[in-house]
């Protein structure tokens, strides 16, 4: 009876113990937007300016995105000659790809622009996910690299549903898993990100990203970024 009690005492304390350590979706996303700055010092940002290298299959492409908060989101990324562009905005978008013979700009498909809203923010949608409509939730744990990062999932109106797995440590994002339709299915397009910095903005961002797609993937190393720099909002409309 004696070993029963301390057996019973000892899952008490157990319990007690994880019981005042659980944390809500909307707990970790507070020490999330702390670790990276702060609500403050990100909605300071009124526009980032980013040039990048992209390496795809050992080729290196020079990149260069243009980000006005809550208006426009551009991205243009030069392969030998060939520029790739991709332009997201409050109210539509439009592309560019040489790659699969474009020659002009044609507007996104409707399943490529649903949910892209929360991506005009300089903090990702989690910052204020229920300003676009969004819901969270907690699911659990999962292993990345041996850290039992802490597993949100986030959906958006009409748009994918986003996994971030969150490090318990320093609340960076370690993994992000966008779900999305794609030519008629389902897939998963997962960011690993790694080598956290500090910018003079008070931002902290990954100085690396992995991208995996189905039998694809490639890498991102931004080289030199501007906020609050003037972006003329003219280079947000589709080109004729």
């Amino acid at each position: 009876m004696k070993s029963l009690r301390v057996v019973l005492m000892s899952a008490i304390v157990m319990m007690s113990g994880l019981l005042v350590n659980a944390q809500t979706a909307d707990e970790i996303i507070a020490k999330h937007v702390a670790a990276i700055g702060g609500k403050d010092a990100i909605k300071a940002i009124k526009t980032v300016y980013v040039e990048y290298d992209m390496e795809v299959q050992g080729q290196v492409g020079q990149g260069v995105s243009y980000l006005v908060t809550g208006k426009g989101y551009r991205n243009e990324v030069d392969f030998g000659g060939q520029k790739l562009i991709q332009v997201f905005t409050d109210k539509g978008g439009w592309a560019i790809n040489p790659f699969v013979g474009q020659t002009s700009a044609e507007p996104l498909p409707e399943e490529e622009l649903k949910g892209n809203k929360g991506n005009l923010s300089p903090g990702g949608p989690l910052v204020d996910y229920a300003a676009i409509g969004g819901k969270v939730e907690l699911a659990g744990t999962e292993n990345v690299n041996g850290v039992a990062a802490h597993k949100l999932k986030l959906t958006i109106p009409e748009g994918p549903t986003v996994t971030y797995l969150i490090d318990p440590n320093t609340f960076y994002i370690l993994k992000q898993i966008n779900t999305r339709s794609f030519q008629g299915s389902q897939v998963d397009v997962t960011s690993t990100f790694s080598d956290y910095k500090k910018n003079e903005s008070g931002l902290v961002s990954p100085g690396s990203t992995e991208v995996e797609f189905p039998g694809f993937s490639f890498s991102i190393k931004p080289k030199k970024a501007e906020y609050n720099k003037e972006i003329d909002p003219k280079i947000f409309e589709m080109q004729k």
